[in-house]
């Protein structure tokens, strides 16, 4: 009989890590397995190896590990959200237009508001600030007079200040009425530096949205005002003949809200209160339904906390077509919408790379042929629970193994049996296990404990960065992220692992990955070769993670590279950030690189005094002293 095996190719490993489902089009395999990278979706003739990118960062001197930005992706991510609003408006025959906001809370970085700034100012594309910090900084990086400025957050008198010359000076600054307080302020402010306000006010829907961040949205939100807070502002603003300022509502019901009907009960919401303070008397023009527009890290297309069960058209055209309907049978002009999306626009052009240094197996050790005479009998009842160990008792053989290691630990606690007792109890017991993983196998339904199984055989890949600094949300909130090797994807992966990045801390590890139908407890990985690196990178890292990120075991910011995809797959380097030294992250957190090298000279040369080591050797001591402040914080081969 003969038999046909297929050989791995790229179209398996696409399919494997789900490439077109999380990508979007902007990633591809080439036929000699590197992952490549388009500057707009389907694009293929314009791809990039990521692997020849790596390769001319090391040309450079730039270290692993490295944030990678794709400068395309950005410009090719507001384009599409602008084109797509502009579609629906075009289809639906909408008689308002769209304005698009950037919160700069997303990823302030300057390199990235400036090219949001840059790409967006052919569509009026704003910035929304929610802090004197960030509006400073979008007062700054700002040149349209078209696009807005909105400005939410809490306000003392000096961020009031600070918007109110934004519009003197010609921004089109929106002032965001968050608490009932500040109202009052406002007004203040504006008479006493002769300028004239646009005014919005935040308002509290109902209506709330599932995911990480529902308490954005309903009755006990933090921000904004209620249905009687808002008659009263009305009526405050009428009393200081100052009802025209108020132009926008605005409203936030959470971020990366997967659920598409969430969204559409919103707007609905959002558009009565619209309606009702129109009446009112205040000449709106704005509708502002903040953020909300989910990314598909899993590309499942569900309502899964990692993904989004519509498309971005079907989130245009959706909101449009609520906001008509909502006011059809109103003689209310239709409103400019404005959305503040910022996860969508920045997650797809950012990815973090970073190399394996090291890699532990699970490995058992060989069993003796037969068990010594004086074994004890509980050792002896696990090894024949392997021995008689087949498909059909898989389940009753786990149990019996569990019970029979937890026994001999507690004989081994009250010293009952000796240390090589224990330690062939353990040889015996992972040997089990690895056989239960092998039969369990060809089962079509794993209960949860054989599951586990796979996870607990699963190697260790040591990777050079860190969870806490560029993927805290990872670590804080159970985010997924595609991750996946970089290059070696004409090869089958015939390793299981886990990631284990180098901090002091259990908890820096990924170990639950993205599948199309479920949460994978390992990753499909390559054996290490000798004399050669392996790559993999975390994809869909824009949003939040560099602001986000930590400095636990003071390791600290990584590179960061900016690439332009040319035409034809060449590209170039428009832009480098080197990452923290040992010396920049330390002073974070208050020391003094040169009150350091001052103390540790002293305690070198009172060596020197004492004999234990020569001047020469202080003088290459302090060489590698200064040299480590001067260095970078993660692993350098």
């Amino acid at each position: 009989m003969n038999y046909t095996f297929e050989r791995w190719n790229t179209t398996k490993s696409m399919d494997l890590y789900g490439v077109n489902d999380w990508g979007k089009g902007y990633f591809t395999l080439a036929g000699n397995g590197d992952l490549m990278v388009m500057p707009s979706p389907g694009q293929s003739a314009d791809a990039v190896s990521i692997p020849e990118i790596v390769t001319g960062m090391k040309a450079r001197g730039l270290d692993m590990p490295v944030l990678l930005r794709i400068e395309n992706i950005l410009s090719s991510r507001i384009s599409k959200l602008n084109e797509s609003f502009l579609s629906a408006i075009t289809t639906l025959d909408y008689k308002g237009s769209y304005i698009g906001a950037y919160p700069i809370k997303v990823n302030q970085q300057e390199q990235v508001v400036e090219k949001i700034t840059r790409f967006g100012s052919r569509y009026h594309h704003g910035l929304e600030a929610g802090s004197k910090a960030e509006l400073i900084a979008a007062m700054g990086m700002l040149r349209d007079s078209k696009a807005p400025l909105i400005c939410n957050g809490y306000k003392d008198e000096e961020f009031v200040d600070l918007g109110l010359y934004a519009s003197k000076i010609g921004h089109f600054c929106i002032m965001v009425v968050e608490m009932p307080g500040e109202l009052p302020l406002i007004l203040e402010r504006a008479k006493a530096l002769g300028a004239k306000p646009v005014l919005g006010i935040r308002i509290k829907l109902s209506s709330r949205a599932g995911g990480h961040w529902a308490d954005s949205g309903g009755d006990r939100s933090i921000f904004g005002l209620d249905t009687t807070q808002i008659v009263q502002a009305i009526d405050l603003l009428k009393q200081e003949d100052m009802l025209d300022c108020l132009q926008m509502v605005h409203y936030h019901l959470g971020s990366q809200i997967s659920n598409i009907r969430e969204i559409r009960t919103a707007v609905n919401e959002a558009c009565q209160v619209y309606s009702g303070i129109f009446q009112e008397g205040a000449p709106l023009k704005y509708l502002d339904l903040g953020g909300g527009l989910a990314v598909d890290y899993d590309g499942s297309q569900s309502n899964f906390l990692s993904s989004r069960n519509y498309t971005l058209d079907e989130y245009c055209i959706d909101i449009i077509e609520a906001v008509m309907t909502s006011l059809h049978e109103s003689p209310i002009p239709h409103p400019t919408i404005i959305t503040e999306s910022g996860r969508a626009l920045v997650a797809y052009y950012s990815m973090l790379l970073f190399n394996v240094l090291d890699v532990t197996r699970f490995q058992t050790a060989a069993l003796p042929e037969t068990l010594p005479v004086d074994c004890h009998p509980q050792i002896q009842y696990m090894n024949e629970a392997l021995q008689t160990l087949t498909i059909r008792n898989i389940q009753e053989c786990f149990n019996d193994i569990l019970f029979y290691r937890d026994e001999v630990r507690d004989l081994f606690n009250h010293g009952k049996i000796s240390l090589r007792e224990r330690s062939l109890s353990e040889q015996i017991f992972w040997a089990a296990l690895n056989e239960i993983e092998k039969k369990a196998r060809d089962l079509k339904h794993l209960t949860p404990e054989l599951e586990d199984i796979q996870r607990a055989l699963a190697d260790i890949y040591y990777c050079n960065f860190s969870v806490f600094q560029s993927l805290p949300d990872s670590w804080a909130i159970g985010q997924l992220f595609p991750v996946m090797p970089i290059h070696r994807l004409d090869e089958e992966p015939t390793r299981r692992a886990i990631i284990a990045d180098i901090t002091c801390d259990c908890d820096g590890k990924l170990d639950r990955f993205i599948d199309s139908h479920e949460l994978k407890r390992f990753l499909p990985l390559h054996e290490l070769k000798d004399s050669e690196e392996y790559f993999l990178g975390a994809f869909l890292v824009g949003a939040y993670q560099e602001t986000l990120g930590d400095l636990h075991n003071l390791l600290g910011d990584t590179n960061v590279v900016t690439v332009r995809i040319q035409k034809n797959g060449e590209f170039k380097f428009v832009g480098e950030q080197e990452g923290d030294t040992v010396a920049d992250t330390l002073s974070h957190v208050s020391y003094d690189a040169k009150r350091l090298v001052v103390r540790f000279r002293k305690m070198a040369e009172e060596a020197v005094r004492k004999g234990n080591i020569s001047p020469q050797e202080r003088r290459e001591i302090m060489q590698a002293y200064e040299a480590g402040l001067r260095g970078y914080t993660y692993f350098e081969r």
